[in-house]
């Protein structure tokens, strides 16, 4: 069988049962489970399936969102590069935002422990790296915590980041592209994440390769907005110069 064939199969067993897993699908088809990886990806950057943890969802789906502990196994070695390199964006003693995210958090987690700056941050996680950083001032941001991003939303989150003025903001993504900008499933964390843009004066986004060309539900700004995009290696030189035509630094790590 052909990977078209393939992956037109694949298509339609997940319009039947709702969601796919990989080894299933590599037991059936008589295939190792990095070629049914390589489909999977095929078809979620061709917006036709919704990669997630072990396997995939029709993308169809848009309601679904899945929750931090499923998305941080999702692109792991990727994002930890990208962590790396933003560590290089980090002021000396200055102060910052750190948005909710995966790649986000594992930026909270790199941050050297001797590092002298000011934090603000409404993501649980984030706070829980950061909090026993010595030279480190964290304000946490409080309102309703969601389950799936623990990450505080809604009035208080929102009328907190209306009183800052932040050197940088590292800013997490669902999904971005020069024609959908920057997406979330939820309006809530979108309302959040546009406050976040709004609150600093350079703007620092950190999403792997494979959120290109995702549009969700929620859209919360531009990607003209961001001053430097660092993904990783995966995301092609076209994607990245489709990009940079709109005014934002492409760093691919």
């Amino acid at each position: 069988m052909y990977a078209p064939e393939r992956q037109q199969e694949i298509l339609r067993l997940a319009g039947e049962s709702g969601r796919v897993d990989v080894l299933s699908l590599a037991e059936r088809f008589q295939v190792t489970a990095e070629t049914v990886r390589r489909d999977l990806k095929a078809l979620d950057r061709a917006g036709l399936l919704r990669r997630v943890h072990g396997g995939a969802i029709p993308a169809g789906r848009l309601g679904f969102e899945p929750d931090l502990a499923e998305r941080d196994t999702v692109a792991a070695d990727e994002k930890d590069r990208i962590a790396a390199a933003a560590l290089g964006e980090l002021p000396t003693d200055g102060n910052i935002i750190i948005d909710a995210g995966t790649t986000t958090v594992r930026l909270a987690a790199a941050v050297p422990i001797d590092s002298r700056l000011t934090v603000v941050t409404h993501a649980l996680p984030v706070a829980a790296r950061l909090s026993d950083h010595p030279g480190i001032a964290l304000h946490l941001v409080g309102g309703r915590v969601r389950h799936r991003t623990r990450a505080a939303v809604d009035a208080w989150a929102l009328s907190a980041y209306a009183e800052i003025n932040a050197d940088v903001v590292f800013l997490g993504t669902n999904g971005f592209s020069p024609e959908g900008g920057l997406t979330t499933p939820d309006l809530a964390e979108a309302a959040v994440k546009r406050a976040v843009v709004a609150a600093a004066r350079r703007v620092v986004l950190l999403a792997d390769s494979g959120k290109s060309g995702q549009e969700h539900f929620a859209r919360f700004g531009d990607l003209s907005q961001v001053d430097l995009l660092i993904t990783d290696t995966g995301l092609s030189p076209a994607d990245a110069r489709a990009i940079e035509s709109r005014g934002t630094e492409v760093v691919r790590a």
